[in-house]
This record gives structure tokens, C-alpha cells and sequence, in this order.
């Protein structure tokens, strides 16, 4: 099978979303929290969470068009915080449903069955069901002009997480944590580590650590 640029476009709306969205596999699967000027806290399902630099510590996150309200985004404007909350297994469909279009105020933590949870460092909200929490400052933002999304970029300022799932080297050992991962729009996954490899280099065959 071969799909065209103009196959993909003649789609039906619901059938090209499903489609485009599935193509790029496998996704981490966050919840974003976040507070208004005025208290009211948010909580919206994310898949477009990526790693964007480790000195200084960035993550960054895709946001759709804001032509309509988008909670999220105003919220992180007002305050400049946002907290990355993991979905675990035992929570995924509870953050499946925030995914629900509540009005700006209705609280999604308590519609969902979450439980909003805050630090010193940041005043946005946490999820206390959440077993690896980033606190995160904006730092900036790019708009993409093709089709109007927002690349945000934010500065971590810290993190909450147990303290049995750092490795020696610094890596996170999410999957004992029963991360899950997000396929498509719906589609809800598990994962299962085939290895880890050593750093790759020029003639030398790859080894597992």
C-alpha cells in the first residue's frame, strides 16, 4: 500500500486525524497541570511531550491552535508553570477522560478523580495519583505557521519521583513504574524493555549494559 500527500488530503476528517496521528508510533503519555490567575486548576491529557535539552534541563510539549480557548495554554501564560504528570497503568483512564471538553470552570482533577498536590517551587498543581512528576517554568514559545500549533518550551525546576527507579548512570527506569504509552488519539499501551545499549561507536558492534 502507498499513500499519498493527496490521498491523506481526500481523507475523511475523522479517518485523516486517526491516520496522521497513529503514523508517528508510539508516544509518552502525560497529564499537564495548571492554574489560573484566579485558583481554578486544569489537568488535559498530552501526548507531544519531548525531550529538548539536559543543560540547561528542557522539555518541551506541542499545543494546539489556540482559535478556540485552550485552558492549558492561557494558564500557563498567566503563571508561566505547568507540572508533567507520567500515566501509569492504573490511571489511564482516568486521564483519558480529561481529554472531555469541560468548561473553563469545571476542574478537571476533581471531574476525573484526581487529586491536586503543590510544592514550594512551582504553584502549578501536581497529580498526587502521579508516580513521576516535572515541575516546569516557560521559558518560550514557536509558533508552527503551516498550521497555527504552539512548540512550548519550558525549563524544569524539579522533579518527584521514587527514588528505586534511578539507575547508577542517571537513567529513569520508567517502565517499573508501569508508564504507559499513547498510540494514535485512543490507543493505550503498555511497555516491555527488549535492552538497553551502550553508547554507539564508529566499527564497534552494539552491546547491552
Amino acid at each position: 500500500m502507498k499513500i499519498t500527500n493527496a490521498n491523506i488530503l481526500s481523507f475523511e476528517k475523522l479517518f485523516r486525524t486517526n491516520f496522521v496521528n497513529s503514523l508517528s508510533g508510539f508516544k509518552s503519555a502525560n497529564l499537564i497541570g495548571t492554574i489560573s490567575n484566579e485558583g481554578k486548576t486544569n489537568l488535559a491529557i498530552f501526548s507531544s511531550v519531548i525531550h529538548v535539552g539536559a543543560n540547561p534541563p528542557l522539555i518541551g510539549m506541542l499545543v494546539r491552535p489556540t482559535s478556540v480557548l485552550r485552558h492549558t495554554y492561557s494558564n500557563i501564560k498567566e503563571t508561566n508553570y505547568f507540572t508533567i504528570n507520567h500515566i501509569s497503568k492504573e490511571i489511564y483512564k482516568q486521564a483519558h477522560q480529561t481529554s472531555a471538553r469541560y468548561d473553563k470552570d469545571v476542574s478537571e482533577f476533581y471531574e476525573c478523580g484526581f487529586t491536586p498536590e503543590y510544592s514550594d517551587t512551582i504553584r502549578a498543581p501536581y497529580v498526587k495519583e502521579s508516580k513521576i512528576k516535572i515541575g516546569v517554568r516557560f521559558a518560550e514559545e514557536q509558533e508552527i505557521k503551516l498550521n497555527g500549533t504552539i512548540f512550548i518550551v519550558g525549563e524544569i525546576m524539579e522533579v518527584i519521583l521514587p527514588d528505586n527507579i534511578v539507575c547508577e548512570d542517571g537513567y529513569i527506569d520508567t517502565e517499573s513504574s508501569q508508564i504507559i504509552a499513547i498510540s494514535g488519539l485512543d490507543s493505550y499501551h503498555e511497555t516491555k524493555r527488549i535492552a538497553r545499549l551502550a553508547y554507539a561507536k564508529p566499527g564497534i558492534e552494539p552491546r547491552e549494559i
